[in-house]
Order: structure tokens, then sequence, then C-alpha cells
């Protein structure tokens, strides 16, 4: 098994390629080992020192690692865990638990109104493909007198180039597209 590895925009994260379906629909992000009960993978990434945060999308994994430790020391070690995982076949996720109750979806809901569901839809279709393939995921929240609030997660998540991605990217396009959108905030 070959895993790849990519540098994202976010210098504390990297994202990891196993070349095999890590989740069938949805994400997952754990912040903290409590969280990485409903994956085995999560946990072992967890019980590394160094490891602040794991998120496992559709074909990755993006481990994030605290300030004091070093990828050339970390990388190894993520990398043995996820052999490891995909090898001996043990599930990603805990049978009982699946991938999506921990990603709120974006996709529209019954209730929404037309322009929350534009807002879905434009999130779903042009953000959420690009910033999964920094190793990210940005979930809409709510939409609340112009303001659209974005939940972010894995490499997006304490990005330096977050607030550009949010500000310049993001909110630009939505108020092209929809024009009661005034601003984009990250919660």
């Amino acid at each position: 098994m070959f895993i790849q590895t990519e540098q994202t925009p976010n210098p504390a994260t990297l994202k990891f390629l196993p070349g095999r379906t890590v989740l069938e629909s949805g994400t997952a992000n754990f912040s903290d080992a409590a969280a990485a009960e409903r994956s085995p993978l999560a946990t072992k990434l967890f019980g590394l020192d160094g490891v602040d945060g794991v998120f496992l999308g559709y074909d990755f994994v993006t481990v994030t690692k605290s300030n004091d430790h070093d990828w050339y020391a970390l990388k190894p070690s993520i990398l043995g865990a996820i052999m490891e995982a995909f090898t001996t076949g043990q599930p990603i996720m805990t049978p009982d638990t699946t991938a999506g109750s921990n990603t709120p979806a974006s996709t529209a809901a019954e209730g929404d109104s037309d322009l929350v569901v534009q807002i879905k839809e434009l999130i779903d279709t042009r953000v959420r493909p690009a910033v999964a393939q920094d190793g990210g995921d940005i979930v809409f929240h709510r939409f609340d007198e112009g303001v659209v609030y974005l939940e972010m997660h894995g490499s997006c998540s304490g990005c330096p180039s977050s607030t550009a991605t949010l500000k310049s990217g993001i909110e630009n396009m939505l108020r092209h597209y929809i024009p009661e959108v005034q601003e984009v905030r990250a919660i």
C-alpha cells in the first residue's frame, strides 16, 4: 500500500491519501481524543504524541499537529497508523455511527427558505469540492440578517489563509450570485 501526502495551505496540517475510500459519505472532524472514540483510526492517530486534530474525508485523512512537533518526526508514525488501519481491515468508523453525523448537512432541508437553499447549493457545488482538495471542509451553519455563518473543518480550521478564502473567495462569490448576502463569517 502506498500512501501519498500533500501539503495544505495550513502548515500545521498534512493531507494523507491512502488511495482508497476513507468515508463513503460525509466527513468526520475530530478535535480531541474523546471525540475520536467513534473512529478506531482517529483514536489511533490521537495516541501519537503531537497529533492535535484528525479530519476524515471521502478519500483522504487530514492530520493537524501541535506547534511543538515536527512533521519530519511525526509523519512516519501517522503513515504507519493509516497503513495498519487499511491493511488489517479495521473499520474507519465504528459500525453504530455514521460519518455524516459529525458534519451538519449543507444540502437543502425542509423548511429552508429559497435563499438558504441557493446558498447551500453554491457552497456544496463550488466551495466544498475546492476546499476538499486542500484537506478541509466548509459547512453552512446559518444565514441571519445578510450574514452567512460557515463552520470550518480539517485543514481549513486554523489555517492562516482561511480569512482570505472566506472574504476574497467565498464571500465575493456568494455576493455575486445572491445580492442578499452581505458578509461571510466563520464560527
